[in-house]
């Protein structure tokens, strides 16, 4: 098992150089954090729901954040995908820059468990540090707390509010609730 995951990650290493000299090529992008995904397949499938729920469950309840937030943060960040990896380096399913890696003591960014500990710990704390204000404890997640200081919220960037809004959507839509059968008349 551990030749396959160096197997996968130097296979995403190399994804990222390919993508990285063609974002050089192409020149600037409008966008800020531009996911470069492995198509799913062998080595890169979406994390199961039975793996991912109680991950986000556990991760949420120990750093008081909401699932649906990690959620949402997950599924816009990496469409679940455990070894998505952007073209700024950021790593997982909860798409952790490597100084958020270290500095939540991540010792594997595509470990999902890993991932979105860290990833939960640091919306937690980016929620506290903006008193609860979700637009820009997301905003910060997405393009780091300076930016969000520095513009005394979101900054005029169509992408990043594209992307908050996305999230924000995300949580307020309650789920559906499941769909139990109606049990049909015996005739008795």
């Amino acid at each position: 098992m551990k030749a396959s995951l160096e197997k996968q990650r130097a296979s995403i290493a190399a994804q990222w150089e390919t993508a990285k000299k063609q974002a050089e090529l192409a020149g600037p992008s409008p966008l800020e954090h531009t996911i470069v995904l492995p198509q799913p397949g062998p080595g890169c499938e979406p994390l199961p729901e039975s793996e991912l729920a109680p991950l986000i469950e556990g991760a949420a309840k120990s750093n008081a954040v909401k699932p649906e937030l990690v959620r949402a943060v997950i599924q816009q960040e990496s469409s679940f995908l455990p070894c998505a990896v952007s073209v700024h380096g950021a790593q997982g399913l909860m798409q952790l820059m490597p100084a958020t890696s270290e500095e939540f003591g991540v010792k594997d960014p595509f470990n999902p468990k890993e991932n979105v500990e860290a990833g939960a710990k640091y919306l937690s704390q980016l929620l506290t540090r903006y008193k609860g204000d979700l637009t820009r404890a997301v905003g910060a997640f997405r393009i780091g707390p300076a930016v969000i200081d520095q513009a005394n919220g979101l900054p005029d960037n169509p992408e990043v509010k594209s992307y908050v809004d996305a999230i924000l959507q995300k949580v307020a839509t309650p789920p559906a609730p499941p769909q139990t059968p109606t049990p049909k008349p015996t005739g008795n």
